[in-house]
């Protein structure tokens, strides 16, 4: 039976039955009322002959206390589990692994489609990079630090695997699009690597990939018109399929993030 069905009866029965009982309660006059009584005549108290007296109100409140508690119970248990199912409409299904067969763990969606604009000022999607190892990055040219060190990373690491015969292709998407136009985008990459693609476009765009990628940023203002933007400098490894297989923060350096990813894609080779 659904969630929401079982409440619903549960609470329907536990009314109905709160109801028949006050009644019970609320409408009988003869209360047993003795306890210790003075008698008139023999001036000696007599034993108690029947139940300790009980207040009508406070008996009915109390049976009404009981009856109406559950159904409250019930209802935030149902809001607890339909908060539950709503997290596990944002995962990722148990089921079989494409490269290994075997069962993978839950995990929240990253990444999903896209429409932006490349540093050739032509539209590309998702679709576009289907059959390559893609290194994907989110940052912007006026970055002060972070940023060109990470592109320097990227770089690095697309020489170190480009020695073993492994290719990746180094993506760059800008999370400044107000500033970083197409020229901008392609001046910036080629003080680094020419073999980076740089990717911008609308804002809207630019917003909703980051969503997907679950990539966090903030428009930060500075003195005059100027400002910086923070964000979560994440850098992903992407299949061939489009799936993302490991995000990599700012701890890791060329060295380090070379090995990681001749790892993973030794393990998918193998796996393939």
């Amino acid at each position: 039976m659904p969630i929401y069905r079982f409440i619903f009866f549960s609470a329907k029965h536990r009314f109905a039955h709160a109801s028949n009982l006050l009644p019970r309660f609320g409408s009988s006059k003869r209360i047993q009322s003795c306890g210790y009584t003075k008698s008139a005549k023999n001036n000696y108290y007599k034993k108690p002959t029947g139940h300790p007296v009980v207040n009508v109100e406070t008996q009915a409140s109390r049976s009404s206390g009981a009856y109406f508690i559950p159904p409250i119970l019930l209802g935030f248990g149902g809001l607890l589990a339909f908060l539950h199912y709503n997290d596990e409409r944002r995962a990722v299904k148990i089921g079989k692994d494409s490269y290994t067969g075997s069962d993978t763990a839950v995990a929240p969606i990253i990444g999903g489609p896209f429409t932006l604009v490349n540093s050739e000022n032509q539209i590309v999607n998702e679709q576009d990079f289907l059959g390559n190892w893609v290194l994907l990055y989110f940052g912007y040219t006026s970055s002060p630090d972070i940023g060109p060190d990470q592109v320097r990373i990227m770089a690095k690491v697309i020489d170190t695997l480009a020695k073993k015969n492994l290719k990746v292709l180094p993506v760059f998407v800008t999370i400044d699009p107000q500033r970083d136009t197409p020229a901008q985008l392609r001046a910036y990459l080629k003080e680094f690597d020419p073999r980076i693609v740089g990717l911008g476009g609308p804002v809207s765009a630019v917003r909703q990939m980051a969503q997907e990628y679950r990539v966090y940023f903030k428009k930060v203002e500075e003195e005059g018109d100027d400002y910086l933007v923070e964000s979560s400098h994440s850098m992903y490894l992407i299949d061939p399929k489009m799936k993302v297989v490991r995000c990599f923060g700012v701890e890791y350096n060329a060295e380090q993030l070379s090995k990681e990813i001749l790892k993973e894609l030794k393990k998918h080779q193998v796996n393939a």
